[in-house]
């Protein structure tokens, strides 16, 4: 029987959803920023580390604690 989803290994992998591809667009983005600011200001560069994993989160439905409280003061105002 032949795999559903096909060797991982072989050839590059697709994106099949538009989400995924811009949430990966800005992960490799923000691991670009991370590049320039290690050497200067090493705060900046953990924030640009900070949100390329984020957005590897979004991808992968990994949710923190981070993302939760987020949207908790979006969407509930607490503390407004």
């Amino acid at each position: 029987a032949l795999p559903r989803c096909g060797d991982p290994l072989a050839g590059s992998p697709s994106l099949t959803q538009s989400r995924h591809s811009l949430h990966l667009g800005d992960c490799v983005a923000a691991l670009a920023r991370y590049g320039r600011e290690r050497r200067w200001d090493l705060a900046l560069a953990a924030e640009w580390l900070r949100l390329a994993r984020r957005h590897l989160g979004r991808i992968t439905g990994h949710v923190g604690a981070e993302d939760v409280l987020d949207i908790i003061f979006r969407d509930f105002c607490i503390g407004k």
